[in-house]
């Protein structure tokens, strides 16, 4: 409860029927208060905030708020809540700067818009993973997997290029593929 002492003729007091001030109920303290000072507190605002309408109506909802919670410490016997009021919303924007120097700048999303998609992005993963792979191998098992495999070329023209038995290129790529296979492994890449 509000403490009553301090309360005169205002708009924001009413009378009790024995001629006492009192004060107004909670819901009609914030109507009031919004009624009287909003408009005005809004310009203040909206020139300390560059414009800004939107940051500007919640520094003058949050001076509002302020204002009806600290009601029975106001002296309304002073005049005009007002200069309080501008001084409150004032601290306010300046506490939002501060703030938001404090913190790092927010990221604007629309250059997520250019990241690849999910199935994209896991295709650019396991390639990265088969070529660092292929880096394990040893320089003759890399070859007959570039040769047979990225080349597509079959085991006879694979021996033709490389000036080896078409058997031994069999045998190159059962293990060059089993060894490719542990490799990334290693890297938690399965088929």
């Amino acid at each position: 409860m509000r403490d009553t002492t301090a309360v005169t003729d205002h708009p924001l007091t009413s009378r009790h029927p024995s001629g006492r001030p009192e004060p107004v109920p909670d819901e009609e303290l914030i109507r009031l208060l919004h009624q009287e000072h909003a408009g005005p507190l809004l310009g203040f605002v909206l020139r300390l905030v560059g414009g800004d309408r939107q940051q500007a109506e919640d520094v003058v909802q949050e001076t509002l708020v302020r204002a009806w919670r600290n009601a029975q410490r106001l002296d309304v016997d002073a005049g005009s809540l007002r200069p309080w009021l501008v001084t409150v919303a004032r601290r306010i924007v300046i506490d939002g700067h501060r703030g938001r120097l404090a913190r790092p700048r927010e990221v604007d999303s629309s250059h997520l818009e250019a990241v690849p998609a999910e199935d994209e992005l896991d295709k650019a993963l396991r390639l990265m993973a088969v070529s660092e792979a292929l880096d394990d191998l040893t320089p003759a098992h890399r070859e007959i997997i570039v040769e047979t495999y990225l080349k597509g070329r079959t085991a006879n023209e694979a021996a033709d290029a490389l000036g080896i038995p078409p058997g031994t290129v069999r045998s190159r790529v059962f293990y060059a593929l089993r060894s490719l296979k542990l490799a990334l492994e290693e890297r938690g890449v399965t088929s």
